[in-house]
């Protein structure tokens, strides 16, 4: 297989929408339209329940973790682990990006991206995993557990790996990248009114929160139709 046609395949696996899929077939919802409008695990909990937000989240890793494990095999190159990163890159950009939704309205990656290390560097990101549940048990806050999780991926990677691997230098993209896409919850996070996990949340509030994500991530208009079509 050549290896541009790995990553292809990488990124149309990533962009499988298993929190969209699975909003469809429980509840007939498109989950975009409710709670944050995240398709990712989080949102799929507060919306869908735990049973339902832990295949997600097991689906979502495992698109991250089989391609970096079985596209190498297949691949046509001296390069396999290079191009075991590429293809974990591009499972990610699908989930994010997903060309099932027209490239539209996908999840966070802090998911995908975890099953994507696991497959590359397993000792970190285990290490990240028993942090990031630290946090979500001391706090609740799930948001606050993927960004120091963010933090200590690429600090362990470049202590295991050398700071010169280049799975250190895809770390830190990652991790800078999970801050950018959390922009709007570290900003409820200082302001104090961030959702903790497992809170059940007013229906006031939950009203507020669905107008605001409706108005777009600056309150300056309103958001896309998830459903329409790219232009």
């Amino acid at each position: 297989m050549h290896p541009l046609v790995g990553v292809l395949l990488s990124y149309v696996l990533g962009s499988i929408p298993a929190a969209y899929i699975a909003g469809k077939l429980t509840r007939g919802i498109d989950l975009r339209e409710h709670g944050s409008g995240n398709l990712g695990a989080t949102n799929a909990y507060r919306v869908l329940g735990a049973k339902i937000a832990s295949v997600v989240m097991g689906f979502d890793a495992a698109k991250g973790a089989l391609p970096v494990l079985l596209f190498p095999r297949y691949t046509d190159t001296t390069y396999p682990e290079l191009w075991a990163i590429a293809y974990g890159v591009a499972a990610i950009v699908g989930h994010v990006r997903p060309v099932f939704l027209l490239w539209k309205g996908g999840g966070k990656g802090v998911a995908t991206a975890s099953g994507v290390f696991l497959a590359l560097v397993w000792l970190p990101t285990l290490l990240s995993f028993v942090v990031w549940l630290a946090v979500i048990l001391r706090t609740g806050y799930v948001s606050l557990a993927s960004l120091c999780a963010a933090v200590v991926l690429p600090v362990t990677v470049g202590f295991t790996e050398g700071v010169r691997s280049p799975i250190f230098f895809v770390s830190v993209g990652i991790s800078v990248f999970v801050f950018w896409s959390h922009r709007a919850n570290i900003v409820r996070l200082r302001r104090g009114d961030e959702h903790r996990f497992g809170a059940k949340k007013p229906p006031e509030q939950t009203a507020h929160e669905e107008q605001t994500w409706k108005r777009g991530p600056d309150g300056g208009g309103p958001r896309p139709d998830p459903g329409s079509s790219a232009r």
